[in-house]
């Protein structure tokens, strides 16, 4: 899988959340997540919650040609780590 980041939004959220982009990539590796669209303006975007140890994250992301362009990731919010709970236990 291929993915692609801004150099200047991976900076940005590193000082934000205190997490690199690059280790949002740890949930496209099979595990179990939940993923719904999140649309911005004329763009698609998905957000996708999952568990990375055992805490929770969750990665804003969009499809770029056949690169999955990672946009955020932060500390998944009450609300998704509730409906992650109720899907996968």
């Amino acid at each position: 899988m291929l993915f692609a980041w801004d150099p200047d939004k991976r900076d940005i959220n590193r000082e934000r959340h205190k997490l690199d982009l690059l280790d949002a990539q740890l949930l496209f590796d099979g595990r179990p997540v939940i993923t719904y669209p999140s649309p911005r303006d004329s763009e698609l975007r998905f957000v996708s919650t999952g568990q990375i140890g055992p805490k929770f994250y969750s990665v804003v992301w969009t499809e770029r040609g056949e690169a999955i362009r990672l946009i955020s990731f932060r500390r998944a919010r009450d609300g998704e780590e509730r409906a992650y709970r109720a899907r996968f236990g």
